[in-house]
Parts: C-alpha cells; sequence; structure tokens
C-alpha cells in the first residue's frame, strides 16, 4: 500500500515537473510581448503575444517536451481570466448607456452568432468550430472561446486555431473601424462608441481602437463591452444545450440520474463574481489586481496558443479561414452601422 501511495505521489510530481517548461516558456513569450506592446500599442500585448508565439512554436521550440505545459497555459489560465473577468464588471454600470444601446446589443450578438454560424456551415466547418467563431466575435474574443471551447468539448487544435482567427480579424477591425467611424458617424461620440464596443474582439481590442478617436469614446465603447461579457454566461448556456441535444442515444440505454451544474465552474464563477461586485462595493485594489491579474493570464494563455497552432495546417486552410473572417467582420460591420442608424443612437 505505501508502495502504491509513493508511485501515485511520485507520478503526480512528474506530471508537474512536466507543465513547467512549456508554462516557463509561454510566460517569457507573454512578457516580451506585452513589453513588445508599450512599443506598438496599436497591437497590443495579447495580439503580439499569439503572433510571436506563432513564429517561435514553428520555427525554434517545437520540442515535444514543451507540450504539457503550453497546454496547461492554453487551458487552465484562460478559464482563471474568464472568471476574473466578473470582478471588472457591474449590472448597474450597463445602465448607462440606455435601454436603446441595451437592445443594439442583442441585435448585434444574435446577428452576429446566427452569421457566424452559418457562413461557417456553409464553408465546411464544424458545429463546435463555427460555435467557437460565433461566441468569440459575439462576445469576447479568445475569452469567450476559452469559455465556450471546454463546454463543447471542442478539439484544442480548432480552438487555438480559431482563436488566432478571431485576434487577426479583430486587430484588421480595430485599425480601421475607428476611421470608419469618424467618417460615417462624425462627431457623435455615442454612436462611434458603439460601433467598436459592439463589434471589436477583445477588451484590448475595444481601448485600443476607441483610444484612436477619443477618452470619451474609450469610456462608453467599454460600456458596449461589458454588457457583451455580461452576456457570456447566457452564451456558453446556450451553446453547450445546442451541442448536447444534438448528441444521438443508444437505444434502450438509460443514463443514471446524475446532478450536474449547468455551467462549467469557470463561467459559474464569472458570474458569482460579477453578482458580487454588482451587489457590493468592493475595494477598488481587487477590480484593479483582477484586470491585471486576468490580462496576464489571458496573454500568457494566447503565448502559448500560439506556441502551440500547427501553422502548415493553418496554411493549408488559410484560403477557406480567411474568406470566413472576411465575411464574419463584413456582417458585424454591416450590422453595426444599420442598426445605429435604425434606433438613433
Amino acid at each position: 500500500m505505501l508502495v502504491m501511495e509513493k508511485t501515485t505521489t511520485m507520478a503526480r510530481l512528474t506530471a508537474k515537473n512536466a507543465i513547467v517548461p512549456g508554462l516557463a516558456l509561454a510566460t517569457i513569450v507573454a512578457i516580451a510581448a506585452k513589453l513588445l506592446g508599450t512599443l506598438v500599442p496599436s497591437l497590443g500585448g495579447a495580439t503580439i503575444a499569439i503572433l510571436l508565439g506563432i513564429v517561435l512554436g514553428n520555427t525554434i521550440f517545437r520540442q515535444a517536451y514543451l507540450g504539457a505545459g503550453t497546454k496547461f497555459a492554453e487551458s487552465k489560465l484562460l478559464e482563471v481570466s474568464v472568471v476574473l473577468l466578473g470582478l471588472t464588471v457591474t449590472f448597474q454600470t450597463i445602465g448607462q448607456i440606455g435601454l436603446r444601446g441595451g437592445i443594439f446589443v442583442l441585435m448585434m450578438m444574435t446577428t452576429v452568432i446566427l452569421a457566424a454560424y452559418g457562413i461557417g456551415r456553409k464553408l465546411g466547418f464544424g458545429e463546435k468550430m463555427a460555435l467557437m467563431m460565433a461566441g468569440g466575435n459575439a462576445v469576447c474574443g479568445s475569452s469567450a472561446i476559452g469559455a465556450i471551447a471546454p463546454a463543447i468539448d471542442a478539439d484544442d487544435a480548432d480552438k487555438g486555431q480559431i482563436i488566432t482567427l478571431v485576434n487577426l480579424l479583430g486587430t484588421v477591425m480595430m485599425l480601421t473601424l475607428p476611421f470608419l467611424g469618424m467618417t460615417l458617424l462624425g462627431k457623435n461620440s455615442l454612436a462611434t462608441s458603439a460601433l467598436l464596443g459592439g463589434t471589436l474582439q477583445s477588451v484590448g481590442q475595444v481601448v485600443a481602437g476607441a483610444s484612436l478617436v477619443n477618452a470619451h469614446t474609450v469610456q462608453f465603447a467599454m460600456l458596449f463591452k461589458i454588457m457583451r461579457i455580461i452576456m457570456l454566461v447566457v452564451v456558453v448556456y446556450l451553446f453547450t444545450r445546442k451541442v448536447q441535444g444534438g448528441r444521438p442515444q443508444s437505444a434502450g440505454a438509460t443514463a443514471p440520474h446524475k446532478f450536474k451544474l449547468p455551467l462549467q465552474w469557470y463561467v459559474l464563477g464569472f458570474l458569482i463574481l460579477c453578482v458580487m461586485n454588482s451587489a457590493v462595493t468592493l475595494p477598488v485594489f481587487l477590480g484593479t489586481g483582477a484586470h491585471w491579474l486576468s490580462g496576464w493570464c489571458e496573454t500568457i494563455a494566447l503565448a502559448a496558443i500560439g506556441l502551440r497552432l500547427d501553422f502548415a495546417r493553418f496554411i493549408k486552410e488559410g484560403p477557406k479561414f480567411m474568406l470566413y473572417a472576411l465575411a464574419v467582420g463584413g456582417v458585424q460591420t454591416i450590422a453595426a452601422l444599420s442598426y445605429i442608424y435604425l434606433l438613433g443612437i
């Protein structure tokens, strides 16, 4: 018995030690990306992390022993990032964008989810890849994909490809939409904020894109973005139900009655912290610290995703992926402008 316990303990220690090299590499890449992000703020550390990870992972760091650590960083740190987002948002904050702003966000999210899923299926992508693309663009980029992927039991390689695609699309839109907004919407900062906060994929991209306009636009664009983030719980739940509902069951098989949480632990954690943050006034350092730690967890995870991405496979599917991104980005932009004019924002 003692020998078995020692063997189990050694196996656990070996597994933990196996994580260290890949996790350390992902952290180093994330630190480098953050530093480079201060020099190129239009891109930001998160986007640079995944791009730098792709370059290094497909050239210098292709060793198999790095896999355990990069996989840990990719999955677990994204989950932690999702939970921590709950301390950075409140339900009360949403009221500042008004009823029309709330309707705009719901219309945008519904349109993007339906369009991204429909386009993806038409192009031949699997249901889970289409759902990740839909959620990533409709909610909050890689954080949303990190919440959706394990909930629908998506393949890690597929998740990495979709996260890369969403980040690349977000970068292009981040650099173009502010100028499009100023050209078409003039000095209407609320409308420009709706355009950016209702379409751009990640929080960093919203801040960076709105910063190209003015500080007032940053503030209101974040309000639109926050409402999308809060809807993450609903999106994950609906996507999970859709995938589970499509699974065939064996004839005559009776599944044992077993209690199961309706959502993954990290989505429930996000919701609990969001409710707490909305119900009581928490110390400022908690929100600030959560935002800082969430940003680092996401950046390290993105670096790991880049390191794990098989670029050859991605290039092989390149034209179809690029067509997918352009189609979804086009729908987002046209829908946002149409709804802004329709609702009189």
